[in-house]
């Protein structure tokens, strides 16, 4: 094997360091377990359907504010307010 480095956030490593207790297995098997899902057919598949799904969503909704892409956080605090 090829020993390589990675920078994780707290979060991922925190969730890494759970799952490793839980399942029995080290760290370092569970981010291989994820980077072979990555690599195989299906996680390949899995990623194009992602895309596909998105692809179809694009344009499919509308808004009634013409700037809500550049004032999204406005709209959505008055949103809460309401």
């Amino acid at each position: 094997m090829i020993r390589t480095h990675i920078q994780l956030t707290r979060e991922q490593v925190k969730a890494l360091k759970e799952l490793s207790v839980s399942e029995g297995v080290s760290i370092s098997a569970l981010v291989r377990r994820g980077v072979n899902f990555l690599i195989t057919e299906e996680g390949y598949r899995e990623h194009q359907e992602y895309r596909r799904r998105a692809a179809c969503a694009a344009g499919r909704f509308r808004s009634v504010f013409s700037d809500l892409s550049t004032e999204h956080d406005l709209h959505f605090g008055e949103s809460l307010a309401e």
